[in-house]
């Protein structure tokens, strides 16, 4: 209780002192929670390391790395710095532009219509986007694209490039941009990896759901699943965590800053199902724990296990898949079938894949992101970066560097 016999002033002056004692102890409390929370995060020997080296040679300034299994985290780490110019440290919570990692989602996007009952993957793509009737094959024939066809890479759809691409603010603009492009191959004759396929079965997403493919996204998966930081338009907040992206300057060695894509992450161009999502490596991680759990991640269903079988099963029979079919990559396109919007592993190879099971499937991004499932082993990999110019982003250094260190930690 307060003296009676103090003066207003020392009153005034005593009741100062206490609101100073009482935020300094929240002030302490705060630091031992935060330095809990980062004690807490869990790391996997070697990997942070590996890291290390991989920015000390100039191949990446910055990296976050996680391994998962189907209860939780085994290891996130951030590494380097997100922006160079700033000495901006690398935050685990670092967002960056995805590319190609968008697929997964939307070959995921396409199986919950199907476990609804709303589409079939054997569907003729024209039940449900007319203006595929009228496709021709380069034979003359009709096309009769299936919904599987353009999400495998197997459709031979023509791509939709060029001015008119570059003034499209909706998915159903590009639609008759690929109509009007010649086909490349007659359907399911080969393997060629193709854009307009994926933002295809975007667009059918739109057609059935009455929705636009963002806000599909946004109510059915990035909600319910709690990936906060996955968009295809970031706000400005999010801006100022998206980590710079770099190119290596191939004459000096050095990286050497380069500006976001200008087609991706602006409101008022379409959501693209091929590549338009920017996400951090927390957020994805749980969208990849969510396939490694049969669909499922803390009492959300997504999809059913069915679905997710169907999604990571080969559907190119033996045509020859990926990005490892060059000779300077080891001629390994027999060792990969395609999925709904995933790669599929048929056969591990020496090198990036000796570490995964048979079956095992995922997908890069083109600045290097990466992000495989093995339901075998219980394990997952994510990795961010933003490097722009790497020459095979799937058979990057610092994609190998990352899992055999992983896999070696792991191991033991």
């Amino acid at each position: 209780m307060w003296d009676v016999s103090l003066t207003r002033r020392q009153l005034y002056a005593r009741s100062n002192v206490v609101r100073a004692s009482t935020t300094m102890r929240t002030h302490i409390l705060l630091l031992v929670s935060s330095s809990l929370a980062f004690a807490d995060t869990p790391k996997l020997p070697g990997i942070g390391e590996a890291m290390q080296e991989m920015i000390a040679k100039n191949e990446v300034a910055g990296v976050v790395t996680v391994v998962a299994n189907k209860s939780g985290l085994l290891h996130l780490e951030a590494n380097g710095l997100a922006d160079i110019e700033k000495q901006k440290p690398m935050s685990v919570d670092a967002m960056g532009w995805i590319a190609s990692m968008t697929k997964p989602i939307t070959g995921a996007a396409i199986m919950m219509l199907q476990d609804e009952g709303k589409l079939n993957i054997a569907d003729p793509v024209s039940k449900h986007l007319p203006e595929f009737a009228a496709l021709k094959t380069p034979s003359g024939k009709p096309a009769n694209l299936t919904i599987t066809q353009i999400l495998t890479h197997t459709s031979g759809l023509g791509e939709a490039n060029g001015p008119k691409a570059q003034e499209a603010h909706t998915l159903a603009d590009l639609v008759p941009i690929w109509l009007a492009t010649p086909m490349q191959f007659e359907p399911g004759s080969q393997w060629k990896y193709c854009q307009s396929g994926i933002n295809t079965a975007a667009r059918i997403v739109e057609v059935i759901s009455g929705m636009t493919f963002d806000e599909f996204l946004q109510k059915r998966l990035f909600d319910p699943l709690g990936m906060t930081n996955t968009t295809f338009y970031p706000t400005d907040a999010q801006w100022a965590q998206v980590a710079t992206g770099y190119a290596k300057n191939k004459d000096t060695g050095k990286l050497e800053a380069v500006p976001p894509r200008g087609d991706f992450g602006k409101r008022g161009r379409p959501p693209q199902g091929n590549g338009g999502l920017y996400s951090c490596a927390k957020d994805y991680t749980r969208f990849c724990r969510m396939l490694l759990n049969g669909g499922t991640l803390d009492g959300q269903r997504i999809l059913s296990p069915e679905a997710v079988k169907t999604m990571s099963s080969v559907h190119t029979g033996d045509l020859p898949c990926g990005f490892f079919q060059k000779a300077e990559f080891g001629n390994h396109g027999n060792n990969y079938g395609w999925g709904i919007g995933v790669c599929v592993l048929k056969e591990p190879h020496a090198g990036l894949a000796e570490m995964l099971s048979p079956g095992s499937f995922g997908h890069g991004g083109a600045w290097g992101t990466r992000a495989w499932i093995d339901p075998t082993k219980d394990v997952l990999y994510v990795l961010m970066v933003q490097r722009a110019n790497f020459p095979n982003s799937d058979a990057s250094p610092v994609r190998e560097a990352f899992q055999k260190a992983a896999a070696k930690a792991l191991a033991k």
